[in-house]
């Protein structure tokens, strides 16, 4: 009976290794990422921007690393830009398609990410910058393989009330929605963190999966910032022996704080501490290292005491990693690229204008075709799994998702190896609504995916459907 009574934590046995690298742009790279924005290039840099790559492989038999890279950056305005990064990366570091996920954490106090960029926006700097991008991306990749050692991850969930609903019916139009915080709607608050710690119990590296949009920052800052993430990850590493934290931005397509749209990047901060507490206390019980807690019989006192004690056991080493095709139907009325370019000669209007841009982008990264061939990214990490895709996706996916596999640890990550839009849920589509109508995808393409995500997520596991 004793031996039954015990408590396993999820974890992963492991090598791992990771790097950090600086990826601030210089000021004469474009960073209107707003509509309303009356500037096109940034003023000042608030916080660095930086990458982090985490690599991962196995103690038990030679197979190629899994890397994943964190990138402080917002969203790719084209999807032949990330595929050009994820390409070099696979070719030159020697990496299967399924090995590599590369995650923008969605700040939206960025550098413009666009290879064709018009001439205002000074394009060979944006293009210059892609480059320096593509060379830090191998060299940290690089790096961190390089830099692999035996560890134990440990992982753990906690909550944090950043987050907040921000699908709002108009007030003054109560047939639209606006986007911005809904009081009256709940939010998901989960905070998912993972722990590496070496053979000599020293922090390696943290992980920080949260959904909620790093819009604090809105049109009128002209500074360059990682948002919320940034102070987040300075608080985390200050607690943990300055081992690099990768912040995982998940599925927040409905999600953001409930201050925001701000010019102050003290506000941004405060939003990054509150986060970052959060974290440190879902990280701190972690430290142990223990995997397991074991009954060790009674203690009569006041009462009969039932003693457990924390020890530690050989963690789960399965490490495996697939790639889902999923072919998604495309809106039937989505324009094509050469009506957009046609609305585009007539529109005067800077916000309108603004988005006819952004719907050309979407249209040449779709295509002009009535299907788009997308990706899902899904890791097995010893008892825990990452599912990592192109889009935005709505809470509902990774709430859904974590309550049919509840004994799994499951990160999931928006604008992971390209950006193509939001994938709202199905019921959605009847709302005038901007998630809606940004997205080429046609109604019906979050449920297609999250079925591909399940199926996939038993199969890596080896459970019965």
């Amino acid at each position: 009976m004793t031996d039954r009574l015990h408590q396993q934590f999820p974890a992963l046995r492991s090598r791992v290794g990771v790097s950090r690298w600086d990826i601030t742009p210089s000021l004469e790279v474009a960073a209107r990422n707003w509509g309303a924005a009356k500037h096109l290039f940034a003023t000042s840099v608030h916080r660095p921007l930086t990458g982090t790559s985490l690599a991962l492989s196995s103690i038990e038999e030679e197979s190629p690393a899994l890397l994943l890279i964190s990138l402080d950056l917002g969203w790719w305005l084209r999807h032949a830009d990330a595929e050009a990064l994820r390409e070099r990366i696979l070719s030159e570091l020697e990496l299967p398609e399924a090995n590599v996920i590369i995650h923008l954490t969605h700040t939206h106090a960025g550098p413009v990410l666009d290879s064709e960029a018009p001439p205002e926006s000074n394009p060979q700097a944006g293009r210059d910058y892609l480059k320096q991008l593509a060379d830090s991306c191998v060299q940290g990749g690089r790096a961190a393989i390089a830099n692999q050692e035996t560890a134990t991850t440990l992982f753990r969930s906690g909550r944090c009330g950043l987050a907040t609903e921000r699908d709002l019916i108009d007030p003054d139009k109560p047939d639209r929605y606006i986007t911005g915080f809904n009081p009256g709607a709940p939010a998901d608050d989960t905070l998912l963190t993972a722990l590496s710690l070496n053979e000599e119990g020293k922090a390696l590296a943290t992980l920080i999966n949260y959904a909620c949009h790093p819009t604090t920052l809105g049109w009128d800052n002209t500074v360059i910032s990682p948002d919320f993430p940034g102070a987040m990850r300075v608080l985390v590493e200050n607690e943990m022996a300055q081992s690099p934290c990768l912040f995982l931005q998940g599925a927040s397509g409905e999600l953001a704080p409930a201050e925001q749209y701000s010019g102050d990047p003290g506000l941004a901060d405060g939003h990054g501490r509150e986060l970052g507490h959060a974290a440190l206390s879902t990280l701190g019980p972690m430290l142990t290292g223990h995997t397991h807690l074991r009954y060790d019989g009674v203690v009569e006192s006041g009462a009969p005491l039932a003693n457990w004690q924390a020890c530690s056991q050989p963690a789960n080493a399965t490490l495996r990693a697939v790639v889902i095709p999923i072919e998604l139907l495309l809106k039937p009325d989505l324009p094509t690229i050469a009506e957009i370019e046609q609305a585009l000669v007539k529109e005067e209007d800077g916000f309108q204008k603004a988005r006819l841009m952004r719907a050309r982008r979407v249209r040449q990264s779709v295509g002009d075709g009535p299907h788009f061939r997308a990706k899902l990214w899904l890791w097995r990490l010893g008892d825990a799994a990452f599912c990592a895709m192109p889009f935005e996706a709505y809470s509902i996916f990774q709430t859904e998702l974590r309550a049919t596999f509840p004994g799994i640890p499951l990160f999931v990550l928006n604008i992971a190896n390209g950006h193509i839009g939001y994938i709202p849920p199905a019921p959605l589509y009847d709302h005038d609504l901007y998630t809606v109508w940004q997205s080429p995808l046609a109604r019906g393409a979050h449920e297609q995916i999250y079925a591909a995500a399940v199926n996939g997520i038993r199969e890596l596991f080896d459970l019965k459907s």
